[in-house]
C-alpha cells in the first residue's frame, strides 16, 4: 500500500488513473477510512479523472496523532498533501465530517478547489445528529474490522483484527478527536460559508438525520445544488454507484457533456452522409 511522507508524517494514499488531466480528491469521514470510496465509487470516477484518496491521521494505515482533528488542522493536512503530490488545483469531495473538511478547504484555500461536493455533512451544533453519526461510525467500524484490513479485500486473521481494534480504540479514547469535533459546533454559523464561490453539489439521503443540515447549506452556499438519494447517513455504503454517478456527472459538468453529445451527433451525421 502506498504510504508517503507529508511534513514528516506517514500518510496512506491510493491513486487511480494518474494520467488523467483533472484530479478529484476524496475525503472520508471520521472513524472511517479511504476504503469507503475505493471499491465502488473511485473506479467510476476514475473513468474520467485522476482520483486521489487518503487516510486521515490515525485512520486506516496513516500515522497515529494524538491531536489535530479540528478543521484548521485537517485542512492544513490536506493542503500539505496536495503540495506533496504537486497538485495545484483539484475537484474536492468529502463525506460526513470529511464534507466539513472539504468546505473549510474551499473557504481557506479557494484557488486550490475547482468544484466542491459535500456528502452528508452534519451540522456540528446538532448534538442529535452527531450522536447518530457516532452510531454509524461504530457500525462502519464493526463491519470493517470483521471483513477487511485495507484495500486488498483480504479477510483479517486474529492478529490483524486485534491490531485494528487497538487502532480504533486509540482513536476513540486516546486522541482529541471528539473534543476537536465538539469545538467546531459553530461551523455552520461561520459567515464565510456564504462566500464559498465554487459550484457545490450537496448529496444527502432521503432518510438521513443530516438532511436538515443539507438544507441549511443549500440556503447558505450561493452556487449550490442539492440532490437526494434513497438511504440514510451511510450513502457511500448503501448507494455507492448512484453516489458515484452523481459525483461524476457533477464534476464532468454539462458543458463537457454537451460537447460529447455534439461530437457523437456530428460523427453519426458524418457516417450517414454518402456523397
Amino acid at each position: 500500500m502506498p504510504v508517503i511522507q507529508v511534513k514528516n508524517k506517514s500518510v496512506h494514499i491510493q491513486e487511480l488513473n494518474k494520467g488523467a488531466r483533472e484530479t478529484i480528491v476524496l475525503v472520508h469521514g471520521m472513524f472511517s477510512n479511504l476504503s469507503v470510496y475505493y471499491f465502488n465509487i473511485a473506479p467510476v470516477l476514475a473513468q474520467s479523472f485522476h482520483v486521489v484518496m487518503y487516510d486521515m491521521k490515525s485512520h486506516g494505515m496513516s500515522e497515529r496523532c494524538e491531536y489535530g482533528y479540528d478543521l484548521l488542522s485537517m485542512t492544513d493536512d490536506l493542503r500539505d498533501l496536495l503540495d506533496a503530490l504537486h497538485l495545484k488545483s483539484v475537484h474536492l469531495a468529502g463525506y460526513s465530517y470529511g464534507g466539513l473538511v472539504a468546505m473549510k478547504m474551499a473557504m481557506r484555500y479557494p484557488s486550490r478547489v475547482k468544484k466542491l461536493a459535500v456528502i452528508e455533512a452534519p451540522d456540528p451544533s446538532d448534538n442529535e445528529t452527531l450522536s447518530i453519526i457516532d452510531i454509524y461510525s461504530k457500525e462502519f467500524l464493526v463491519d470493517y474490522i470483521n471483513n477487511y484490513t485495507d484495500t486488498t479485500r483480504m479477510r483479517m486473521g486474529k492478529r490483524q483484527l486485534d491490531k485494528n481494534h487497538r487502532m480504533y480504540e486509540y482513536l476513540f479514547y486516546e486522541t482529541s478527536i471528539k473534543e476537536d469535533m465538539h469545538n467546531e459546533r459553530f461551523f455552520f454559523s461561520d459567515d464565510t460559508i456564504g462566500n464559498i464561490a465554487q459550484d457545490t453539489l450537496l448529496i444527502y439521503g432521503k432518510s438521513s438525520n443530516c438532511l436538515p443540515s443539507g438544507r441549511k447549506l443549500y440556503h447558505t452556499v450561493p452556487r449550490s445544488k442539492m440532490t437526494l438519494i434513497e438511504g440514510d447517513h451511510n450513502l457511500p455504503i448503501q448507494q455507492p454507484l448512484e453516489t458515484a454517478n452523481k459525483l461524476k456527472d457533477f464534476f464532468i459538468g454539462w458543458q463537457v457533456k454537451f460537447k460529447q453529445i455534439n461530437h457523437k451527433l456530428w460523427q453519426a451525421l458524418r457516417l450517414s452522409y454518402h456523397p
